[in-house]
């Protein structure tokens, strides 16, 4: 339980420090290349306004501060005024080339003076490529492109942005790899700070435990001296109906003293219970046909579906406690005039022992809390089913023990439940790991 609390706090921890960093890096690199984007963006549109070239100095920067020629009006300069300043090296740093192609595709012109790394033939290659997409605006590798009408032709300008993708792939690279150690490094410091976090808990919990497993033991002597007092004044003055009540409740809460030493001591000393090869299908079978008479007086048909010559290696004592406690629990929680079916057979290396039954009080909810300490999907029914909620808690601690694993679900509409809303069909299935194979049919319903 406590392994299982620290790996929670340490998967959270980390889930959160992963998302937030997600989130940070995720957004900083967005908007660096949604920066990197509308500058090349920018600069394509600059181009396409004046035919594949850069315009004049005082026509590409709008004066400030009464440098240079002040415009007449917006309209005599058309669209070559910017109303983003931009640097004056803008024109010497920019590497593009342009092709002018027609409607059908042939290329009618290419212009390759402002770039040393693309030849004519490769720009006119790279022109046809965009041509056949048909798109506006996007990457050809790292050339942002932007492609106009221009009459009957089409001018395609390709505009380097090798430089700005490359130092953004290096950011990309560096924040992931950064990231990665940091959460390596967080992961080391929240793994050793973890356990001084859960030590209140831990020791808490082992005291809860050493008082469960004690107090057990010292209640069982007072337990036992009046159980025998009972039994002495029965022999002395006859039975009555107050010494029938103590010689139930003292059965009640010797079952309860039991049932809290066993989990206790299971989940406190993890004792290393027998593995001895025992035939499983045999020690089902044996220990569910005490049930059938119980079953029958209760109006309720227990049906078995038993593999044969299944083995695992376990203790016989718990496996058969285990297979009463399912059992009862179906007897105790099943509706009257039900069908109760224990099932066993192998699946992929694994041997699943089931036990169905048909109940009101299973909620979707409420399956994953049927295996903790005193849950009761109905308190009410308490006094009259006689348990405590301790059953399936100490069923999981013996299918664990066993490294198998347990758990409820609710199983397909059957005919008991179709068309009852108010009716579940429960199914309980503890899976071991088998120690032998055998592909033998499964035994008909009884």
């Amino acid at each position: 339980m406590i392994k299982k609390l620290r790996a929670k706090l340490v998967a959270a921890s980390m889930l959160s420090l992963f998302l937030v960093l997600a989130v940070i890096m995720g957004a900083v690199n967005f908007l660096n290349y949604r920066e990197i984007l509308a500058e090349a963006d920018e600069t394509l549109s600059i181009l396409q306004e004046n035919g594949g070239v850069f315009p004049k100095r005082e026509d590409l920067f709008r004066p400030e501060d009464g440098v240079g020629p002040e415009p007449e009006s917006q309209a005599d300069q058309g669209e070559k005024v910017r109303q983003k300043p931009f640097s004056p090296e803008l024109p010497y740093e920019s590497r593009y080339f342009s092709v002018r192609l027609t409607q059908s595709g042939a290329i009618v012109s290419v212009d390759t003076g402002k770039i040393a790394a693309v030849d004519t033939d490769t720009a006119a290659e790279f022109a046809q490529a965009v041509f056949a997409t048909g798109s506006e605006r996007g990457f050809l590798g790292d050339y942002r492109y932007a492609r106009s009408a221009e009459g009957e032709e089409s001018l395609i300008i390709f505009l380097d942005c090798g430089r700005g993708l490359s130092t953004f792939r290096t950011f990309l690279a560096a924040s992931c790899g950064i990231s990665f150690l940091g959460l390596l490094a967080v992961f080391g410091l929240i793994l050793l700070f973890s356990k001084r976090i859960i030590r209140p808990i831990l020791e808490s919990y082992e005291k809860q435990k050493r008082f469960i497993t004690d107090a057990g033991h010292e209640i069982r002597t007072p337990i036992t001296i009046i159980d025998a007092d009972a039994e002495i004044l029965e022999m002395e003055e006859g039975e009555n109906e107050w010494l029938r009540d103590i010689k139930a409740q003292t059965k009640r809460l010797t079952a309860l003293t039991n049932d809290l030493v066993f989990l206790s001591r299971m989940e406190e000393e993890k004792p290393r219970l027998a593995e001895i090869e025992l035939p499983f299908s045999d020690l089902v079978s044996e220990t569910a046909q005490s049930f059938q008479a119980p079953a029958k007086t209760q109006g309720k048909h227990l049906s078995l579906q038993i593999q044969p010559m299944l083995t695992v290696k376990g203790d016989e004592k718990a496996l058969r406690q285990l297979v009463s406690i399912l059992l009862e629990n179906a007897l105790k929680y099943s509706v009257e005039e039900s069908g109760i079916l224990l099932s066993l057979e192998e699946r992929k290396r694994n041997i699943c022992l089931a036990v169905e039954n048909t109940t009101e009080a299973a909620l979707p909810e409420q399956l994953n809390a049927m295996f903790e300490r005193f849950y009761r999907a109905d308190p009410s029914r308490s006094s009259q089913t006689g348990g405590y909620g301790l059953g399936l808690s100490i069923a999981k601690a013996v299918v664990e023990a066993h490294r198998g694993k347990i758990k409820a679900c609710l199983a397909e509409t059957s005919q008991e439940t179709a068309g009852k809303e108010s009716l579940h069909r429960l199914r309980i299935e503890a899976i071991f790991p088998a120690c032998a194979h055998t592909h033998a049919p499964s035994q008909r319903p009884e």
